[in-house]
C-alpha cells in the first residue's frame, strides 16, 4: 500500500506555545518529549491526534502500558461505572468490591500452579516500586541480602531497581550474562551461547571464592525491553529456574512490560513453562492508569505489617480499568492474536534485510518487536563480546529513522545498548491493515534515513 506523509492542518498558535513552555518549565530529565515533540489532544485505539491536527499511529503505547490502545470503550465504561457509583477513589489498602474484582480477575489469568498458592501486595503505582517490594520481600523471607540480575536489564528508576539494571554506575548486585544470539556475550550465539551462560551462572554460585553475596533472589525479564528486545530462550529460563530452585533462591519474573498478552502468551513465563516465586506486574494491568503489584508464593509472606506501604496503592479507577482490560484480553484471546500478528510483522521486517544491510537483526516475541540498526560499512566487532560478523550498532541511523517515522505519522521508540534498536509496542487490538501500515511506514522511513546526506558524516562506530 502507498505510504503518504500525513498532511497537517494549519497549526494553532497554542500548539507551539505549549511546546515552548514545556521546554522552559519542565526538567532536563524529560525523555519522550524530546524525540516526540507533539501535543496529543485526542486518542483512540492506535491513533493519536496532535494539537496541530496531524494523526499518528502510536507504536509506543505508553511504553507498553496500553494493551487495548487509547481510550478503549471497555476501559472508559469501567472508569465511568466507578465514578458514577459514588465509590471512594482513594482507599489506601482497604478491601473494596473493586479491588476484590480486580484481584479475582488477575488470579484467573495467572498460571494455575502459581495462583493457587499466591499472595498479592499492592504497591505504589509504578512498576519500579513493585520491584523494590519484590527485593524487600525476598530479603525478609531468606534473611539474605545479595541479588542476582542480568546484563542489559531494566527494572525501574528508584535506587534499588536501578542497581539491578544494566546501566548501574555502582555495582551492588551480582551481574550475570543474559543470552543473546546476535550479540552473544560469549561470541557463539544460539543454544550454545545460552548453555555457556547457564553453566557460568551455576559455577559462579557454587564457587566459595567467587565473591558473590548470598543471594536473596534472582530477577529476570522474560524479554528484555529497554535492553533491546531480547527474548530469553525458553530452555535457558528453565535452567535458571532449576538453578535457583536447587539453591533455595527465589526467582523473580519482571513482567512489567511483557505481561497481559504482549508476547503472545498472557504472561511471558508461560512460553517456557516455568513457575517463578515472585511476579512483578504493572503497566497494562492498570488498563492505562497507574497500578503495580507483586504476586508471590505464600511461603514468602513473612514480612511485618507496614513492611511495604504506599499512600497511592489503592487506585480504584486503575483497578476497575485493569480488571476490564484483563477480562477483555482473556475473553478475546488477544494473546494468541498477538502471537499470530507479531510473527507476520517479524517476517515482513526480516524480509527487508535483503535490501537494507543496515538492518542487523530483527527479533521479538508477539507484539514486542525490535529492529537493530548497524553500520554495515564498519569493520565487524570480533573478539569484543560480539558474535563474529556483527557490525557495530548505529544509533545515529536509529535516531534518523525515528524522526522519519514521526514525519510519516508513526511513533516508535528506541532501545538497546546504544539506542540503536527501533522498538514496536503496538496495542494488542492492532488490525491487519494497521499492521501493514506500520511496517510500510517504517520501511519507508528507513529508506529515507539511509539516504540522509548528513547521517554518515555524524555516524561513528559504537563499541
Amino acid at each position: 500500500m502507498a505510504v503518504t506523509e500525513p498532511a497537517p492542518v494549519a497549526p494553532p498558535a497554542a500548539h507551539e506555545g505549549i511546546l515552548r513552555r514545556q521546554s522552559q518549565r519542565e526538567s532536563a530529565a524529560r525523555t519522550y518529549a524530546r524525540s516526540l515533540p507533539i501535543v496529543p489532544v485526542r486518542a483512540r485505539g492506535l491513533t493519536i491526534e496532535g494539537a496541530d491536527g496531524r494523526r499518528y499511529l502510536d507504536c509506543l503505547s505508553g511504553a507498553g502500558t496500553l494493551a487495548l490502545g487509547h481510550n478503549h470503550p471497555v476501559v472508559l465504561e469501567a472508569i465511568r461505572k466507578v465514578i458514577d457509583s459514588g465509590a471512594p477513589l482513594h482507599v489506601l489498602d482497604l478491601a473494596t468490591p473493586v479491588k476484590d474484582a480486580f484481584t479475582t480477575e488477575l488470579f484467573a489469568t495467572l498460571p494455575r500452579e502459581f495462583a493457587d498458592n499466591a499472595r498479592i501486595q499492592f504497591c505504589g503505582p509504578a512498576g519500579t516500586d513493585a520491584v523494590e517490594a519484590a527485593f524487600k520481600l525476598v530479603r525478609a523471607a531468606t534473611g539474605r541480602s545479595g541479588l542476582l540480575a542480568f546484563t542489559g536489564a531494566y527494572h525501574g528508576m528508584t535506587s534499588g531497581a536501578l542497581a539491578a539494571s544494566g546501566g548501574a554506575p555502582d555495582v551492588q548486585v551480582t551481574r550475570l550474562p543474559f543470552p543473546q544470539d546476535y550479540r552473544c556475550p560469549f561470541g557463539v550465539g544460539g543454544e550454545r551461547g545460552a548453555d555457556i551462560g547457564a553453566h557460568w551462572t551455576e559455577q559462579l554460585l557454587d564457587d566459595p571464592k567467587a565473591g558473590v553475596p548470598a543471594p536473596a533472589g534472582m530477577i529476570v525479564e522474560p524479554v528484555q525491553g529497554e535492553g533491546g528486545v531480547n527474548p530469553a530462550p525458553d530452555g535457558w529460563l528453565r535452567r535458571m529456574r532449576e538453578i535457583t530452585a536447587a539453591r533455595a533462591i527465589p526467582l523473580i519474573a519482571d513482567e512489567v512490560q511483557t505481561g497481559v498478552g504482549r508476547t503472545g502468551a498472557f504472561w511471558a513465563v508461560e512460553h517456557s513453562g516455568i513457575v517463578p516465586d515472585v511476579m512483578v506486574l504493572s503497566k497494562a494491568i492498570g488498563g492505562s492508569l497507574p497500578l503495580a503489584v507483586i504476586v508471590y508464593r505464600s511461603e514468602l509472606d513473612l514480612w511485618q505489617p507496614g513492611a511495604h506501604a504506599g499512600t497511592f496503592r489503592g487506585n480504584q479507577l486503575a483497578m476497575a480499568a485493569g480488571a476490564a482490560t484483563l477480562k477483555y484480553v482473556r475473553e478475546n484471546r488477544l494473546a494468541e492474536r498477538a502471537a499470530t500478528l507479531g510473527a507476520r510483522m517479524l517476517a515482513r521486517l526480516r524480509a527487508l534485510r535483503e535490501d537494507h544491510p543496515s538492518i542487523g537483526d530483527v527479533r521479538g516475541r508477539g507484539l514486542m518487536i525490535g529492529m537493530e540498526l548497524v553500520d554495515p560499512e564498519a569493520a565487524p566487532l570480533v573478539g569484543r563480546s560480539e558474535r563474529p560478523g556483527a557490525p557495530p550498532a548505529d544509533p545515529v541511523l536509529a535516531a534518523a529513522v525515528q524522526q522519519e517515522c514521526l514525519n510519516r505519522g508513526l511513533i516508535v521508540e528506541l532501545g538497546g545498548r546504544h539506542s540503536a534498536v527501533v522498538r514496536l509496542l503496538p496495542p494488542l487490538t492492532l488490525t491487519d491493515e494497521q499492521a501493514t501500515a506500520v511496517v510500510d511506514r517504517l520501511a519507508d522511513a528507513l529508506a529515507a534515513a539511509e539516504r540522509s546526506p548528513h547521517r554518515r558524516a555524524t555516524a561513528g562506530p559504537q563499541h
